[in-house]
């Protein structure tokens, strides 16, 4: 019974090294480069009927597709990060000087020159 849980935690590991459930944006990255390859490959193929060529073709479909993916993910997700982490830090900063002197959302009021009216 320990066994199984254990097994359905590893995730899929691709090649032995990459862990496919566990990894951000792999899974999507791989399924886009699988589409590419096909795309590339096929395109190819149907142009110039050369086997071998259109193999070369996918595979590097596959490669410039799954870079591309991945890169565009892993930076979404890294201004996504750096995003939260401005609100946390703005909210973070809101709750310590809410109502205080330091107050920024405070504005001083409005001081009117003497004898004016």
């Amino acid at each position: 019974m320990a066994e199984e849980e254990q097994e359905s935690k590893k995730g899929f590991r691709l090649l032995g090294i990459l862990d496919v459930k566990n990894t951000p944006c792999a899974r999507e990255a791989i399924l886009h480069g699988a589409g590419g390859a096909v795309g590339a490959g096929l395109i190819h193929f149907l142009t110039t009927s050369r086997v071998k060529r259109s193999f070369d073709v996918g595979f590097a479909g596959f490669m410039f597709t799954t870079l591309g993916s991945w890169f565009y993910c892993r930076i979404n997700n890294a201004k996504l990060r750096v995003q939260q982490r401005m609100i946390r830090e703005g909210i973070k900063n809101k709750v310590m000087y809410e109502g205080s002197v330091l107050d920024p959302t405070k504005r001083p009021a409005a001081e009117t020159p003497p004898g004016a009216s």
